[in-house]
């Protein structure tokens, strides 16, 4: 049983090497552990100090792409050097390297393609009261929209194993955290969540410039992301709201017309009409969306298939030299 920890890095020379020298090499359950650190375009000499701490593998971005481009392409690459298990964690040393054999436990016992580790964002003295309302109100959306309950949605301390991985697909340019969790919820994944302790970060948040921020970015990704897994749940809804604030203008107007003041309230029938074509339409887009969906989980099929042919030769290869 392979794990390779991955750690998505930009300009974090000075947390890696404590970061690394902490990650356990010797696990119970698992026979080879390797470090995999991804520089995201670094200007600080982030890659070789990783090399010189220790990392098994170093990848480095030709620019700074952002979080979710170093996440899968760190995922791509552990999945080409054979890893069995995959665990991501953050290069600052927010998180307890002591938690890693609880995230690893659930997916050793066959209970979890994914294990999450859960901050309890609600009871970090780091986060300002802003910050844990809207991570706790944020996961909360997310577990509505994944269609499983999420404590902690913003997590990057997780474990995927191999077929978790070879299905997970992030077209998101901001952040893979709440896109994987939808997706997972999607194709019904077991997805496990373990409580874990963090650390104070002794920097500032590379992904979160504010709170306002996060907000605008967070939700157009959620949004984003239902309307693409779940296309006719979302147009359906959109479409019915649409309908019923209609129904209510059309029988506004019929009120006034028995009371015969109906020659006054016309516009209402107007509007209500445009409601019910454009309610109609949006039901018509969802159901349009939900048969091109259809064709996305075909090529998402084939892209998982083509993962693994392009992944399991070398897999192969690996295993012949570890023996």
């Amino acid at each position: 049983m392979k794990l390779i920890i991955q750690i998505p890095c930009y300009n974090e020379a000075r947390s890696l090497p404590q970061t690394l020298r902490e990650i356990p090499h010797q696990l119970a359950g698992i026979d080879q552990v390797e470090i995999l650190v991804v520089d995201d375009g670094s200007q600080d000499g982030s890659a070789a100090v990783a090399r010189e701490a220790g990392a098994d593998h170093v990848i480095c971005l030709p620019n700074h792409t952002g979080l979710a481009a170093a996440f899968t392409t760190g995922l791509d690459a552990c999945l080409h050097l054979g890893a069995d298990i995959i665990l991501n964690t953050d290069a600052d040393n927010q998180y307890d390297p002591q938690e890693i054999p609880a995230l690893l436990q659930p997916v050793l016992e066959g209970r979890a393609e994914m294990v999450i580790g859960d901050r309890q964002v609600a009871t970090l003295a780091e986060f300002s009261p802003l910050k844990r309302l809207l991570q706790s109100l944020g996961s909360r959306v997310v577990s509505l929209a994944a269609g499983f309950p999420i404590p902690d949605a913003a997590s990057g301390f997780r474990v995927l194993n191999r077929e978790a991985a070879l299905r997970t697909v992030v077209l998101n340019d901001y952040t893979y955290t709440l896109e994987t969790l939808i997706q997972a919820g999607a194709r019904q994944a077991a997805v496990v969540h373990v409580p874990v302790h963090t650390r104070p970060s002794g920097r500032p948040s590379r992904l979160i410039h504010s709170e306002c921020d996060y907000l605008v970015h967070s939700s157009a990704t959620v949004v984003r992301a239902y309307t693409h897994y779940r296309p006719l749940q979302a147009f359906f809804a959109a479409g019915s709201m649409l309908l019923l604030v209609g129904t209510l203008l059309a029988l506004r107007y019929l009120v006034f017309f028995f009371l015969g003041q109906g020659t006054g309230h016309v516009q209402s029938v107007i509007l209500a009409a445009v409601l019910f074509i454009v309610g109609f339409q949006t039901w018509l887009i969802g159901l349009v969306a939900d048969m091109i969906g259809f064709n996305r989980k075909i090529l998402e099929e084939i892209l998982y298939n083509v993962r693994k042919m392009e992944t399991e030769p070398r897999q192969d290869k690996q295993d012949k030299n570890d023996i």
